[in-house]
């Protein structure tokens, strides 16, 4: 039995857990537990094998080819089948299975028994540590809902609503709150918001959008921020409540995402958006210290101010738009610290390489749109160790993210399961999913800023999540628009034929109709309006697939590099089709989520293999073999690449994964590809786009 003491939540589970005392445990797991991210890890390395049960027939499939084979023949795996009901509901599973396996149940009434279950069930399992900590040190008594709520909160959160009692507390607190991505469940952001609201000091703030809101709070502090600069240039007679403007005062407002300067009566009415003090304590020691970063890191953006004079180290500078190279090589300077200090290791979460990768693609984007050869190869430097620490940490953390729940997707196959949770429970009546083809998540960065400057009003909330490996078109692509693993398609994995099919057939599977569901590909030139009216009916399609394949064609015709890539993705950005598309969407009323199948990655020949006919896929980043040994005859002729285990793929599929900045072509050619393992190739951005309200 595994020796562990209970200093953690999943030693609670794992206690149960007895290498090679059953061939087959079946698991009633409402509350995913045993999917979360560290213990699952924690499983395989003890041997066992994690499956769910969703879809009987899949099931069956995997069931029989992977595991019943093995047993028949007398060998032995320990097999964990997960049903994520209670467990009186194990009854549902095949009668074979019930015959064959123990049973077992876990849930978080268990492991949190005098917590309220309906609020501590909404909370991450990557929370859950902290949780679990706080209640062994400070056993609380039996709680009801608002006690748990201000238990967590104060715990897990570090939120104490009572204390609150000034606006740099306040401040302070959403900073920390919304800089960090603290997943805060809306049950927890409605109990706070409630204790807010009660204080007189905060009646006049916008509380019940910024605290449950990223993209409210940053667009409530990027309106206050001209404000500040103006203050600071002595222009601080802003006044809401007077409509005279015969006047003249330099004043700041925001228009279309940039700033501008108006002159303006000083008695005159600013038009902002959200309620609230006018001026803010951008100034305060404790609120500075993360203004820096957000400038830096695209969440908040600069603006200009000519009058006002820092030194080159000042925290403000950060904030101010100029045209100075030598602005531009301080911001690059510190954005290379920051992402020095905060490289993830072995031991980080699959969030935190997300949380990583979305700042890297911040200075990867700037990098690229500038000529800097001195930032080029300090990019590629850090990049190659980032690149190496990444590889070592797919290769123990990548399986354990493919049964995560799709509540903030992991993985690309999770995407559809997101859609459509958001359809059943948000009351959304129509999305649409544009995958654009090969876009890498530093060159979303350029498009971000494109479509903002061409339409203002579009609200992006940014995320990340991972692709498929290989990451190649027809393995990743076929996982989003089916929302399986590529084992579940090993009849098409080498094509993207299918698409369509898998598409319709995931959304009947949720109650839809196939005349509900419209999918088109091989999209990216001419009017956007047009290609629209053909595949959809604005009135009866509820969902819709599209794939624009523009930026894939740039990639694969390029030869000018990162660099090249970048200018032409934004020509093809500034001539609209896009953003055509995604706001002639949103004017039908469908919400928009982007996404991409795979990133790209400039990358450098070292030697084309000629093993002939052997290789059922030759891409210039991975080779696939039948076998696992006709890989190994070939890889010995190629150490820089990887053997990748086939994880969520078809028996017979054995990928040969080039790393780093290498490739499979001729010595010295340089290239941009994808089908490796690099952060620019698996991590890829999700967005879900929507209209601001005016």
């Amino acid at each position: 039995m595994l020796t562990v003491s209970k200093s953690s939540w999943r030693d609670v589970i794992l206690n149960d857990f007895v290498p090679n005392l059953s061939k087959l445990t079946l698991v009633a797991d409402p509350d995913c537990l045993l999917t979360e991210e560290k213990l699952a890890l924690k499983l395989r390395e003890c041997g066992f094998d994690l499956i769910e049960f969703n879809d009987p027939v899949e099931f069956r499939f995997a069931y029989e080819s992977n595991y019943r084979s093995i047993w028949d023949r007398g060998e032995h795996t320990d097999l964990v089948v997960i049903l994520r009901l209670q467990d009186i509901e194990l009854e549902s599973l095949p009668y074979d299975l019930l015959q064959r396996g123990r049973r077992l149940s876990f849930n978080l009434g268990d492991i949190f028994p005098n917590l309220s279950y309906p609020v501590i069930e909404q909370i991450d399992r990557s929370l859950l540590d902290a949780l679990f900590d706080a209640q062994r040190k400070s056993p609380p008594d039996r709680m009801g809902d608002n006690a748990t709520k201000d238990f967590i909160l104060r715990h897990v959160f570090g939120i104490a609503a009572e204390l609150i009692e000034s606006d740099i507390d306040l401040l302070r607190v959403l900073l920390r709150l919304h800089y960090g991505n603290l997943q805060i469940p809306l049950l927890l952001a409605e109990r706070l918001i409630l204790v807010l609201t009660g204080h007189d000091r905060f009646k006049t703030w916008p509380i019940p959008q910024i605290v449950p809101d990223d993209e409210a709070f940053f667009a409530f502090l990027q309106e206050r921020w001209p404000l500040f600069l103006a203050k600071l240039n002595g222009a601080n007679h802003i006044r809401e409540d007077s409509p005279d403007k015969s006047a003249r005062q330099t004043f700041w407002t925001q228009q279309n995402d940039a700033f501008a300067i108006r002159d303006i009566n000083p008695e005159c009415q600013y038009d902002l958006k959200y309620t609230g003090p006018e001026n803010l304590p951008f100034d305060h020691q404790d609120i500075r210290v993360y203004l820096d970063n957000l400038f830096l890191e695209g969440k908040l953006t600069p603006v200009e101010a000519t009058n006002t004079e820092t030194d080159a180290v000042s925290w403000i500078r950060s904030g101010i738009k100029t045209t100075s190279l030598d602005d531009e090589g301080l911001r690059v300077s510190r954005l290379f610290g920051l992402v020095e200090q905060q490289l993830p290791t072995a031991e980080s979460r699959y969030s935190d390489w997300i949380a990583f990768a979305q700042k890297w693609a911040e200075l990867t984007s700037l990098i690229h749109c500038s000529n800097s050869t001195e930032h080029q190869n300090r990019l590629r430097v850090i990049g190659d160790a980032l690149n190496t620490t990444f590889y070592g940490w797919l290769a123990n953390h990548y399986s354990g993210l493919i049964n995560l729940p799709p509540t903030n997707p992991a993985m690309l196959h999770h995407v559809p399961r997101r859609l459509a949770r958001e359809i059943e429970d948000s009351g959304i009546s129509r999305i649409a999913l544009i995958v654009v083809d090969g876009l890498a998540l530093d060159q979303w960065v350029t498009v971000r800023q494109v479509l903002q400057k061409q339409d203002a009003n579009l609200v992006m909330r940014e995320s990340a999540t991972f692709a498929w490996i290989p990451t190649l078109t027809s393995v990743s692509r076929q996982s989003i628009f089916s929302g399986k693993p590529p084992i579940y398609f090993p009849w098409s994995i080498n094509s993207t034929n299918n698409e369509e099919k898998l598409w319709k057939q995931f959304w009947e599977g949720h109650g839809l109709s196939r005349l509900d569901v419209a999918y088109q590909r091989g999209l990216g030139d001419g009017d956007a309006s047009s290609v629209l009216d053909s595949v959809i009916h604005p009135g009866k399609t509820r969902v819709v697939g599209l794939v624009v394949d523009k930026v894939d064609k740039i990639m694969h015709g390029m030869q000018l590099g990162s660099a090249g890539m970048h200018n032409q993705i934004k020509q093809w950005c500034h001539a609209g089709f896009l953003s055509t598309l995604v706001g002639q969407l949103l004017d039908y009323g469908y919400v928009v989520w982007v996404t991409a199948d795979h990133g790209n990655i400039q990358c450098d020949g070292k030697g084309r293999p000629t093993e002939g006919v052997i290789a059922e896929t030759r891409g210039e980043r991975v080779r696939v073999y039948p076998t696992s040994e006709l890989r190994s005859q070939v890889a010995k002729s190629f150490p820089y690449a990887h053997k990748w285990q086939p994880v969520g793929l078809p028996a017979d599929y054995f990928p040969l994964v080039a790393g780093g900045h290498d490739a499979f072509v001729t010595l010295g050619e340089t290239i941009v590809g994808h089908g490796g393992i690099s952060i620019e190739e698996v991590i890829v951005p999700l967005v879900k786009i929507e209209k601001r309200a005016l």
